[in-house]
């Protein structure tokens, strides 16, 4: 099973505040249904609430939560931490090639980089100073770039972003 880490993230390793996204890059969103659709998905309990409480459809949702949780919604599975979360997914069905994303937050990306294999990063060219939520530093000794885009501009924000693919050296 390939562990893999999605994120959009500030010049500043920003990620969010408030328990809600900095932005909102339509082309990032589309990126990400593409990137995980199939496949399943790793997030916090905090994740799950900031998406509106429901699954992410076509993909199996696996939530992190150390608090019981008697009325978890249909298509949700819970786990007690990272490693019951990935014990917990099937790669072996969907377009997900084996894959498993985590999708945040904060907390969940610290504890899952350290055994990711991949980080699929959209890089938003921003400083975001009251920001409450980052995302940990990404190693050179450790990543390597498989691939990135050019920098577009999102005609919304005016932000730049491009999309990397970092693999384990």
């Amino acid at each position: 099973m390939e562990k893999c880490i999605i994120v959009a993230i500030a010049d500043n390793r920003a990620i969010g505040k408030a328990n809600a996204l900095l932005w909102h890059i339509a082309e990032d969103m589309k990126y990400f249904r593409q990137t995980t659709t199939g496949c399943p998905v790793v997030m916090g309990w905090m994740t799950f609430q900031s998406i509106g409480g429901k699954p992410l459809p076509k993909r199996d949702n696996v939530v992190i939560s150390i608090f019981p949780w008697p009325d978890k919604p249909e298509g949700v599975k819970v786990a007690g931490s990272l490693e019951e979360a990935y014990s917990m997914v099937d790669t072996s069905t969907g377009s997900g090639s084996g894959k498993v994303f985590v999708m945040g937050g904060g907390e969940t990306y610290r504890q899952a980089l350290p055994t990711a294999d991949k980080l699929y990063i959209t890089h938003v060219h921003a400083t975001i100073e009251d920001a409450d939520t980052f995302f940990p530093v990404i190693d050179p000794e450790i990543w390597k770039v498989e691939s990135t885009t050019p920098v577009a501009i999102d005609p919304e924000t005016g932000y730049g972003y491009e999309f990397t693919i970092y693999t384990r050296r």
